[in-house]
């Protein structure tokens, strides 16, 4: 027996591999690259994959499959599963409140503030996916013995650029209302300050959100959201994380599908959100349907 005592608080830290999120899996960037993410200090923090426009293309395959099993699903159904997200977000509060810190150079309670905040923010998008509908959607007045129905419907598959100065409560803030409406998403993390977003793809993993419905990707902004801006599979794209150069290119590029588009603009992602980002990308489907023969009190029923 060794009389040499083990020292079993000497040990190697286990750092992080983050990786992408693509079609429920979590691949390594097809092109094999990764670029550093430091914090405010530049201090390093961990390596994360450089997204290639292979990685893009694959997101756009996986957001597509995805869809209509999402969009198909009722939106109750879908409320039910934007809450057990709340509810993983919460368990982990302390990892984001950690990588919010660090990203964003925030003291731990201002950290805990954001992460608290956008905790809420996704219970608050849950509770309106059987709600939007009866504010954008209704019957209309016609002259005819007719039904006329308006309801939303999800656009498709849809880019989001993720702000680049609000690593996770603007991350939520336009992520969650394009998914509570039934559209897929390819998110591009904020490329300074990815990690939250790549955290945020393990939640989603561990949660019954299925896969292909939010992809997300790490790297160069300009980088990965050019192929998509012009790929012609993709509906729409939020270009809430792009400069006024970059949008500008992104628009003219967007142009050759007619996808829509939402204009970067000031927002305060600390406010209280309206119902803009949901119905930005929903489209409205008109029904008319007879309502049979009219009696004299000019209706039968």
């Amino acid at each position: 027996m060794s009389d040499k005592s083990e020292k079993f608080d000497e040990r190697l830290p286990v750092f992080k591999t983050y990786k992408l999120y693509v079609g429920g899996k979590f691949p390594r960037s097809e092109s094999g690259r990764v670029y550093e993410v430091t914090d405010s200090k530049g201090k390093w923090l961990a390596n994360a994959p450089l997204s290639s426009r292979k990685d893009a293309r694959d997101a756009v395959v996986a957001a597509r499959k995805a869809f209509g099993g999402w969009s198909g699903a009722t939106a109750y159904n879908r409320g039910q599963v934007l809450y057990r997200v709340a509810e993983m977000l919460e368990g982990r509060r302390d990892q984001f409140v950690r990588e919010v810190a660090d990203a964003e150079g925030l003291s731990k309670s201002k950290a805990a503030a954001q992460v608290d905040a956008a905790i809420d923010r996704w219970v608050w998008y849950a509770g309106w996916t059987d709600k939007i509908a009866q504010v954008v959607g209704g019957g209309n007045p016609v002259a005819g013995p007719y039904f006329n129905l308006s309801t939303p419907e999800p656009t498709g598959v849809v880019a989001v650029l993720a702000p680049q100065d609000s690593s996770f409560l603007g991350l939520v803030s336009v992520t969650a209302p394009v998914i509570a409406t039934g559209n897929t998403a390819i998110v591009i993390a904020a490329e300074k300050s990815p990690l939250p977003a790549l955290s945020l793809a393990e939640v989603l993993a561990t949660s019954d959100v299925p896969g292909g419905v939010v992809n997300v990707l790490s790297g160069r902004t300009a980088e990965i959201a050019l192929p998509l801006a012009a790929h012609q599979d993709v509906n729409a794209i939020d270009l809430a994380g792009a400069d006024d150069s970059l949008a500008k290119e992104l628009e003219i590029a967007a142009a050759d599908n007619l996808k829509r588009v939402l204009r970067p603009q000031p927002v305060d992602y600390a406010a209280t959100p309206g119902t803009d980002r949901m119905t930005a990308f929903l489209e409205t489907k008109t029904v008319w349907h007879p309502t049979g023969a009219l009696g004299a009190s000019g209706s039968s029923y």
